[in-house]
């Protein structure tokens, strides 16, 4: 009995079939047979495998009817196999040097498994760096054997059938084939995770895939994308026989769905039959949805409302148009697009109104940031000023009662747009945007730069695929006038990151200057908003956004670190703002404040914060109270987000790797010892050089009243500041 088999059906990309036969048999390791699979209608794919037949005994033709399709061509290979463990190629695939050489190395360390994933490698067909997606999805599993309800998260719907190794009895014993039709990769890899017990993974690149110029062909037009739907129903359906954790269930029917949700929203995959998979969807959605399941943060979360309720309008607007209308608007607009571009184009050829503010932070998500504390210090220095803030309409309701504002798309968002001299932002205005001549863009940012920003990204593929056209971004970055940063490490990148004419202004982040003038009564204030209990330590967990994963994670037992870490501790909890709440699933201990409007009131709060990556640890270091970094995937996090410098160099403070190591941290006070105080004081001169507690002074009065710069107030040395009081249960060194 050979130790592989190796299955290649070469329906449909002949043209390619040698390449991935010849990196077979070039394998050092030569204890397999390859089975190539003959489903192409013509004689051109069984000619090839004929003559390779001949030249080397370890080549078994086998041949499909072409009306089996993929699965059924995988299937016919897999009844002829006779190898310990198969493995599936397509032609578009090849195996890389040294593979099989790998995988029998793994399997003598594990013995047998039911299922060794490996990682795999997606080349583009012109130009570009490859990209590895299987290293996000095993990055951080177990180092030996496994089952998969010790990794929820891995569920196999994610993972392309080449990329993982089979044990062959596992699946005759299971009865496990692929699933006829399209998407049969989803169906399999589902059921085999749904029944393996015993899995393992190889943390190295075993396959590599030849992206084709026209993409996948799953990714054509076409009503095969229903398929997906009946794909997703077996599965879910014998997740639910198999009466899976609720963990596991929720993972992997966020994860299905996920791909569900990417087919409804690209109106090119289903010109003719959009709203029918829609509703489909739709009760499939209602149909599995687990008991207790919780909706993902951000846009995601809010396609997963729109599908539950089945509001197929609100879901085509949010996300596009089918092909054919967005076709047409490109050349005409639809009424109501004509009425406000009209209306846009009017009011441009109106004078600007020098008296006029438009405010927007995070794209519309409320009254925040350094837009806020702008607004709220103009209102003291400039009351002649006009302001109005942009907001999304779901967010109309948290801005406070005094303050204007506009909902994003509204006749009136497209009038103040026109006509306002001064716009100010902590992220961008719309492309549609028009900078007008004599207007004045002002960037205020958001944070202090960790992660690689702007065109930095360009070189990390997850991050520049959500990032979108580089041209278009540096379209808006043109339009900025001003670019504000809070310390040099920041106007260093932030020139890097955004390369444009704008001039930087080192003036501090106007919504740190709450640090130094707040007082004893405003902590104690917040604390008691918050319901902070009386003589208790405060630790603020503010975890980042990770760009390969779905959804909000805390990353950590935060029931479990309260145990460990002290009776006198409570957490509190602040998901990034791309999610709509944290998750936690509360104790006493345990307070979810990511609803909070205001973070820089959470920090205030807070006696220590522990975070990852997040650059609330700048802000914070402002307090000069004690900052704990958990990096627990540092390493996953810094290949795939890209860094501008190494955090476990220069943290503010300890660094735990472990839950564990966190947990002591703070259970035996090193937390706030010497060492800790020391990296904070070399964190602070570095990142907290602009933020005095003026700097929105300094903004208002050079940006909004045109004073020169001669004449703005300087910054205050660090050692002269004296930030707010923290509350009386502080461990101070």
């Amino acid at each position: 009995m050979p130790r592989f088999s190796i299955i290649v059906p070469s329906h449909g990309v002949t043209g390619r079939l040698s390449q991935a036969l010849d990196s077979v048999l070039a394998q050092s390791f030569g204890d397999f047979e390859l089975i190539p699979v003959c489903d192409a209608p013509d004689a051109s794919a069984a000619d090839v495998v004929a003559g390779y037949a001949e030249r080397d005994s370890r080549v078994a033709q086998v041949h499909s009817p072409p009306s089996g399709g993929l699965s059924g061509a995988r299937n016919s290979g897999m009844r002829a196999a006779t190898g310990a463990y198969l493995l599936f190629l397509d032609c578009d695939d090849v195996l890389v040097p040294g593979a099989l050489a790998a995988l029998d190395a793994r399997l003598t360390e594990t013995g047998d498994v039911d299922v060794l994933y490996v990682e795999h490698e997606r080349v583009p067909w012109w130009e570009g760096e490859p990209s590895n997606p299987a290293a996000l999805l095993l990055a951080k599993t177990p180092a030996g054997t496994f089952s998969p309800a010790e990794v929820p998260r891995l569920t196999g719907v994610q993972l392309p059938a080449w990329s993982a190794a089979y044990r062959r009895t596992f699946l005759v014993e299971q009865q496990l084939t692929f699933p006829d039709g399209h998407f049969t990769d989803v169906g399999f890899g589902g059921l085999v995770t749904l029944r393996a017990e015993k899995v393992a993974v190889v943390h190295r690149v075993v396959v590599r895939h030849l992206v084709r110029r026209q993409g996948s062909r799953l990714g054509l037009p076409g009503e095969h994308h229903l398929e997906l739907l009946a794909q997703t129903d077996l599965v879910l359906t014998r997740a639910a026989e198999q009466g899976l954790s609720d963990e596991r269930l929720g993972l992997l029917f966020e994860q299905l769905f996920a791909a569900v949700l990417k087919t409804a929203a690209h109106p090119r995959r289903l010109p003719a039959k959009r709203r029918t998979y829609f509703r489909l969807a739709s009760r499939l959605y209602r149909r599995h949805r687990p008991a207790g399941y919780r909706t993902p943060g951000g846009s995601l979360g809010v396609q997963h409302r729109l599908l539950a309720t089945g509001a197929y309008a609100a879901f085509s607007a949010l996300r596009g148009a089918n092909q054919s209308a967005a076709k047409a608007a490109e050349r005409l607009p639809r009424p109501r697009m004509v009425r406000t571009r009209l209306r846009y184009a009017r009011a441009l050829r109106r004078p600007l109104d020098p008296n006029l503010v438009v405010y927007s932070a995070y794209w519309g998500r409320g009254y925040a940031c350094n837009p806020a504390a702008i607004h709220a210090t103009a209102r003291e220095l400039a009351p002649h000023l006009r302001s109005v803030f942009l907001v999304e309409p779901d967010q109309a309701h948290t801005v406070p009662e005094d303050i204007e504002y506009a909902v994003i798309g509204s006749a009136k968002y497209w009038d103040v747009l026109a006509r306002a001299k001064y716009l100010v932002n902590n992220a961008n205005f719309a492309d549609a945007v028009v900078k007008r001549p004599g207007s004045v863009h002002l960037s205020t940012q958001h944070g202090t730069p960790l992660k690689k920003m702007g065109v930095d990204q360009a070189t990390y593929p997850v991050v520049a695929a959500a990032t979108g056209s580089f041209a278009k971004l540096l379209a808006r970055v043109d339009r900025w006038d001003y670019n504000l940063t809070s310390n040099s490490h920041s106007s260093q990148m932030w020139e890097r990151a955004f390369p444009a004419a704008h001039e930087t202004l080192e003036y501090g982040y106007p919504r740190n200057d709450v640090y130094y003038t707040a007082t004893a009564d405003d902590v104690a204030r917040v604390r008691g908003e918050l319901g902070i209990p009386e003589g208790k330590t405060a630790v603020l967990y503010a975890p980042t956004h990770r760009d390969y994963r779905t959804g909000f994670d805390t990353g950590l037992d935060l029931e479990a670190f309260c145990e460990e870490a002290g009776e006198d501790v409570v957490v509190l909890l602040r998901a990034h703002y791309f999610y709509d709440q944290g998750r936690a699933r509360g104790t006493g201990r345990i307070i979810d404040v990511t609803a909070h409007r205001s973070s820089e009131d959470v920090c205030l709060a807070a006696d220590a914060l522990i975070t990852d990556y997040s650059s609330i640890m700048f802000d914070y270091a402002n307090l000069d109270r004690p900052v704990v970094v958990y990096a627990d995937d540092w390493d996953v996090y810094r290949e795939t987000r890209g860094v501008y410098f190494d955090l476990m160099e220069t943290p503010p403070g300890p660094v735990a790797r472990t839950a564990g190591e966190l947990a002591r941290v703070f259970r035996d006070g090193s937390y706030a010892g010497e060492e800790s105080t020391a990296a904070r004081a070399v964190f602070r001169e570095r990142f907290c050089q602009f933020d005095d507690g003026h700097a929105a002074e300094r903004v208002v009065r050079r940006v909004l009243l045109g004073e020169p710069p001669e004449s703005i107030p300087p910054v205050i040395p660090l050692a002269e500041r004296v930030p707010a009081p923290a509350a009386s249960t502080l461990v101070r060194s």
